[in-house]
């Protein structure tokens, strides 16, 4: 059992934002999706759809707070998509930016992109095509 690996994948993410409203109308537009705002103990907290038995991992917009910065730096998440290049040609349109355009990584991993929402954090997407 020493030399078996193990899987790990993310369970769950949060994105902090500065202006829910703003933040969710940009997420739904790019994704077009609807998000579901929640407040868990005073928390407000946008919940992306997921199907809990299906493939990736669930995620919300959280209020910026002590704990929840938007930011360029640390951890970034990578949204699947059919093809990238949809969901770019929503981003500024929702008022966000393209940092880096549609990129292809190698053959068989596929393609990614950089933008900016508008609450500042730098979001990737990722799509085979």
């Amino acid at each position: 059992m020493e030399n078996e690996k193990k899987s790990v994948t993310v369970g769950w993410f949060e994105i902090p934002v500065r202006d829910m409203d703003r933040a969710v109308k940009f997420y739904n537009a790019i994704f077009d999706t609807k998000l579901s705002i929640q407040t868990i103990e005073g928390l407000e907290m946008a919940w992306f759809p997921w199907n809990e038995a299906g493939k990736g991992a669930g995620g919300s917009l959280i209020a910026a707070g002590k704990h929840y910065k938007p930011s360029h730096e640390g951890t970034l998440v990578y949204f699947s998509s059919q093809d990238v290049d949809v969901e770019l040609q929503r981003v500024e349109k929702a008022g966000g930016k393209i940092l880096q355009k549609k990129t292809e990584i190698t053959p068989d991993i596929g393609f990614m992109a950089l933008i900016e929402d508008t609450e500042g954090n730098r979001i990737a997407l990722h799509s085979l095509h």
